[in-house]
């Protein structure tokens, strides 16, 4: 069977990049080895995603945003980074802006099932589920994927968005780079006392990260960092001491805390492709870029990822070209390259600071806590990068405090 297009993944990056191609003539494949009724009703997972503006109109572009729900969406309106034992708090918010809120907390399973939605009614897109990919290639004519119940399909640009350890990604011969944080992510949501006042919070403590959502009503995402080597004691703390540690931790801000719902861990390990394509083959989404969470721009870079793919994808049918074609291919790793390396190592950097107890870092860390928020251009960047939107320039420059 022949294809334009086949993309292997059917998580937001495959869905999103098959609803943008929705209006087209291409005749497009999506291979997922879930069931249907997993993407038609995906599990909770624990995961919220902080959506940026950019990603805020790309949703609202593709339709998604409006399937979801009003309780499914928490505005983000402000934030603030503490490090160590210390209240002092480097702080981020709306109020010299013209935005409604720095950004927009979504569950991860809501945002899968909204962009089904979208994807499921398009004439030219095909939805192949309980589907495994043995193995994939490409020539100089067409590239093709072998399925495990042995059919072959052919397509001129064969897409892979299929997780930050993409099998697809190493049968391709494409090269990437892999940062093991050994440390793990323990995800959940709990319930408080307190409002939240729809602030996040990002506090480093030493040997252990705890990063509060807020998500709608007197409830909030959490997410606590900690050794790989702890995880499992941590995870495995009766609900009852696990929330009094958090209330502890967060020095009661939120008052009297318990959990909602279960517990999930996740690996924390970045990656980022040396190279985002090959003959025929492009990677989107974690399989080019898989960041670590801490500035919270990994879903929103596999936004960015397919959009820029559709864009030169559209421009070469516009122009009669092949969509396949190397010069299509290169013009989209050269946009989304620049894009992704700077904001990739920049990450790194400050997860390695941030979690470096010696007693140099903890000064450094210190020390960059207050020329980030004293250091108006500096705030103004930081600002503009974790919104993705420009933000107004005040009229004054405030004094160190």
């Amino acid at each position: 069977m022949k294809y334009d297009i086949i993309i292997i993944g059917a998580g937001p990056a495959g869905l999103s990049f098959a609803r943008s191609l929705g209006e087209t003539s291409l005749n497009v494949l999506v291979v997922d080895r879930a069931s249907l009724s997993v993407l038609q009703s995906p599990p909770e997972d624990g995961r919220e995603i902080a959506l940026t503006h950019f990603s805020l109109a790309s949703m609202k572009a593709a339709g998604a945003w409006q399937q979801l729900a009003v309780n499914d969406v928490s505005p983000i309106c402000a934030a603030k980074v503490l490090d160590g034992n210390s209240r002092y708090t480097l702080d981020f918010n709306n109020e010299n802006t013209d935005l409604d809120a720095l950004g927009y907390l979504v569950p991860n399973d809501k945002i899968r099932k909204a962009y089904y939605e979208v994807v499921a009614g398009l004439a030219n897109v095909e939805l192949l589920t309980d589907t495994t990919v043995a193995e994939v290639g490409s020539d100089a004519h067409h590239a093709w994927v072998q399925l495990t119940n042995g059919e072959r399909l052919e397509c001129d640009l064969l897409v892979s968005a299929d997780s930050r350890f993409s099998g697809t990604r190493r049968q391709m011969g494409l090269p990437v780079s892999i940062k093991d944080f050994s440390r793990t992510a323990i995800v959940c949501r709990m319930e408080h006392t307190e409002s939240h006042h729809q602030t996040a919070f990002e506090c480093f403590h030493y040997g252990r990260t705890v990063a509060i959502l807020p998500m709608t009503g007197n409830l909030s995402s959490i997410v606590v960092t900690v050794s790989s080597k702890d995880a499992e004691k941590v995870f495995n703390m009766s609900a009852e001491a696990f929330a009094a540690d958090i209330e502890q931790r967060l020095q009661g801000q939120l008052g009297s805390m318990k959990l909602y719902g279960d517990r999930h861990l996740y690996p924390l390990v970045a990656t980022h492709a040396n190279q985002f394509v090959s003959q025929r083959f492009a990677l989107i989404g974690d399989a080019a870029v898989g960041m670590h969470p801490v500035t919270a721009h990994g879903f929103n870079l596999g936004l960015r990822s397919q959009e820029s793919l559709t864009k030169e994808i559209k421009e070469a049918l516009s122009r009669g070209m092949d969509i396949g074609s190397n010069r299509v291919l290169q013009r989209y790793q050269r946009r989304h390259m620049r894009l992704t390396r700077p904001l990739y190592m920049g990450t790194n950097i400050v997860v390695g600071l941030f979690t470096n107890d010696h007693v140099v870092a903890k000064a450094a860390r210190k020390a960059t806590l207050r020329v980030a928020n004293n250091f108006a251009p500096l705030k103004r960047a930081i600002t503009r990068k974790l919104t993705e939107k420009r933000v107004a320039r005040p009229f004054f420059l405030p004094g160190f405090k």
